[in-house]
């Protein structure tokens, strides 16, 4: 099994960043990729940004070029920047892992974009 603790979440105002944190704990051996949805209310929890264990990642257009992905293979962690938020980034942001062809998810943290 694998346990995924999110942090970082919170309040922040248009035009603010956050990060968020995920560590990744348990049986982590072969997981192949770590990353981020997100859902907001009345829509479908949508893939934000994700990165491989080759390094490589993926951000979603609406995100790119504000949202920057990163990992910590020692602390076995992965982090979502988020810069230059915008309301509709409101939303309960979840960590994710795929392992083995199986996917993980947290427990979600929320982020609110709000003057």
């Amino acid at each position: 099994q694998v346990q995924l603790v999110e942090s970082g979440g919170g309040l922040v105002q248009p035009g603010g960043s956050l990060r968020l944190s995920c560590a990744a704990s348990g049986s982590i051996f072969g997981i192949n990729s770590m990353g981020w949805s997100r859902q907001a209310p009345g829509n479908e929890r949508e893939l934000v940004a994700q990165i491989l264990s080759d390094e490589s990642t993926y951000v979603a257009d609406s995100v790119k070029g504000r949202f920057t992905i990163s990992r910590d293979n020692v602390k076995n962690t992965v982090y979502l920047q988020m810069n230059s938020l915008k309301p509709e980034d409101t939303a309960l942001y979840y960590c994710t892992i795929v392992k083995h062809a199986k996917r993980y998810w947290g427990q979600g943290t929320q982020v609110t974009v709000s003057s």
